[in-house]
């Protein structure tokens, strides 16, 4: 297991904030922390550290009038920590390229891959061709519904009609480097991780997998570990010091091996 830094922007800030309270209407979110630092104070922070595989993450939609200003500092992020950090939100075929030419080590996409509540495989095949298997990760983050989870979309608000279980991992792993994963219900609400979502990802093993949401004690940490079977590596976001909350960054190193 890993530790997988996270530089979250929304409205032009670097925020942590509920994944479930994110709308598009109003740009609207609930906010656990808003930093004063910028994306490049963090990237450096993580460089420093020697952290890779972490993930920048624009929240604004694109047709939003913050996404440029997200836009901006996720290049400085990426500036900052050239192939560092992957990047997501608002990715296409068309502007992949541009992002990886900043300084993104991958791409992260869900809604231009799962469009309309289904896979879209011509636009899976337009992001293979356009950055390659190996510079594409695919965020699989998911709800509940009926006991059943299910690939979400367009900032966790969106129903997919596509299980995320082990066959539909099998059949995507084939198309990009590394999944994200984040379990949408309790994302930044530092009350537990979705304990059957963990298990069911410890089952896999053929691509990285980064799993996020609920994590706000170091129990919950042991538990990706145990039930993720040592092999899903794990973000902390809302519960971290450098975020306002109660786990201190040293120590999340220290028990993810690092």
């Amino acid at each position: 297991m890993e530790f997988r830094p996270c530089i979250d922007i929304h409205n032009g800030k670097i925020k942590q904030i509920v994944g479930g309270s994110l709308r598009d209407e109003k740009d609207q979110a609930k906010e656990n922390f808003v930093s004063d630092q910028d994306g490049a104070f963090f990237a450096e922070f993580y460089k420093k550290d020697g952290l890779k595989g972490g993930h920048v993450i624009l929240l604004n939609p694109p047709g939003s009038e913050y996404y440029e200003a997200d836009r901006q500092q996720a290049g400085l992020a990426l500036s900052a920590y050239p192939g560092g950090l992957m990047l997501g939100g608002g990715v296409n075929a068309e502007n992949a390229g541009a992002f990886l030419d900043q300084g993104a080590s991958h791409v992260i996409v869900t809604s231009y891959v799962f469009k309309d509540g289904r896979l879209n495989e011509k636009n899976l095949e337009r992001l293979v061709r356009a950055v390659g298997k190996e510079r594409l990760a695919l965020d699989l983050s998911c709800r509940a519904r009926d006991g059943v989870y299910y690939i979400v979309t367009d900032r966790w608000q969106k129903f997919t009609d596509l299980r995320l279980d082990i066959a539909t991992m099998e059949e995507l792993s084939c198309c990009c480097d590394e999944f994200l994963i984040h379990a949408a219900d309790v994302e930044g609400k530092c009350g537990g991780v979705e304990k059957p979502l963990l298990s069911m990802l410890g089952e896999f093993s053929r691509i990285p997998v980064t799993y996020a949401g609920g994590v706000g004690c170091f129990e919950d940490l042991e538990n990706v570990k145990q039930l993720g079977q040592n092999r899903v590596n794990v973000t902390v976001g809302s519960a971290l010091d450098l975020f306002g909350g109660a786990m201190a960054y040293r120590e999340v190193l220290q028990r993810c091996g690092g």
